[in-house]
C-alpha cells in the first residue's frame, strides 16, 4: 500500500514513471495533512492558560481532525485503485459484439467510481475547511499559522480533487449523471477558494507589524 511507504519511496514512487500515485492521491494527501495540522493546533490548544473556554471546542477539533485523518489516508490507495481499475476494464477481450457491450459499460462504471472517489475528497476536504477556520480563529495563536498552511492544504486537496473529477466526467456517457458532478465541482471549487482566501486575509491582516 502507498501509504506504507516513508516518505522518501512515496515522493520517489510519485516521480516515477507510472501513472499512479497520481494528482488524485496527492489530493487525498493534502487532505490527510490538513486535518493533521488541525489536530496539531487543537492539541496544542487544550489545557493552555487562557484557552480554557475552549477546551472542548478543541477536543471536538482534534476528534474531528483525526477522523478526516484516517479517511483520506485511505483515499490515498483508493484513488490509485480507481485508476488502475479503469485500466483493467480497457484491457477486457472486444472480439465480440456481446464483448465489446460488457467491456463498454465496465468502463463506464468504472469511470464513474474514478470520478466519485475524488468527489468525495473534495466534499470532506471542503468540510475540514470549517473545522480548520474554527481552529485557526480559537485555537492557540501561536499556532495560527500552521492553522493557515492546514487551510491552503485543504484547498489544494478540494481543487486537485476536483480536477481529478472533471478529466473522469468527460468520459462517462450520462450525461444527466456528469452534469450533476460538474454542478457540484463547481460548488465546491468556488467555496473553497472563498474559504481559504477569507481565513488568510483575516489572519495576514493580524499579523501585519
Amino acid at each position: 500500500m502507498l501509504v506504507d511507504l516513508d516518505v522518501k519511496n512515496f515522493l520517489d514512487k510519485v516521480a516515477g514513471k507510472d501513472p499512479v500515485p497520481g494528482g488524485g492521491s496527492i489530493a487525498a494527501l493534502n487532505g490527510a495533512i490538513a486535518s493533521s495540522l488541525a489536530a496539531m493546533v487543537a492539541g496544542l490548544t487544550i489545557g493552555k492558560k487562557g484557552y480554557e473556554d475552549f477546551d472542548s471546542l478543541m477536543q471536538i477539533i482534534s476528534e474531528k481532525s483525526l477522523g478526516y485523518k484516517e479517511v483520506f489516508v485511505s483515499d490515498v490507495d483508493k484513488d490509485s485503485d480507481a485508476y488502475d481499475r479503469v485500466f483493467a476494464c480497457f484491457k477486457m477481450p472486444k472480439a465480440t459484439d456481446e464483448e465489446k457491450k460488457k467491456r463498454s459499460e465496465a468502463i463506464q462504471e468504472a469511470t464513474k467510481y474514478a470520478a466519485e472517489v475524488p468527489m468525495q475528497v473534495a466534499r470532506d476536504a471542503f468540510s475540514l475547511m470549517d473545522v480548520i477556520a474554527e481552529a485557526a480563529r480559537k485555537g492557540n495563536s501561536n499556532a495560527v499559522t500552521d492553522a493557515c498552511v492546514a487551510m491552503m492544504s485543504a484547498r489544494n486537496a478540494v481543487l486537485g480533487a476536483i480536477l481529478n473529477v472533471r478529466i473522469n466526467l468527460g468520459s462517462i456517457k450520462d450525461k444527466e449523471y456528469a452534469a450533476a458532478m460538474q454542478s457540484e465541482a463547481d460548488v465546491l471549487e468556488a467555496g473553497a477558494i472563498e474559504k481559504e482566501k477569507s481565513l488568510l486575509s483575516e489572519i495576514n491582516q493580524k499579523l501585519r507589524v
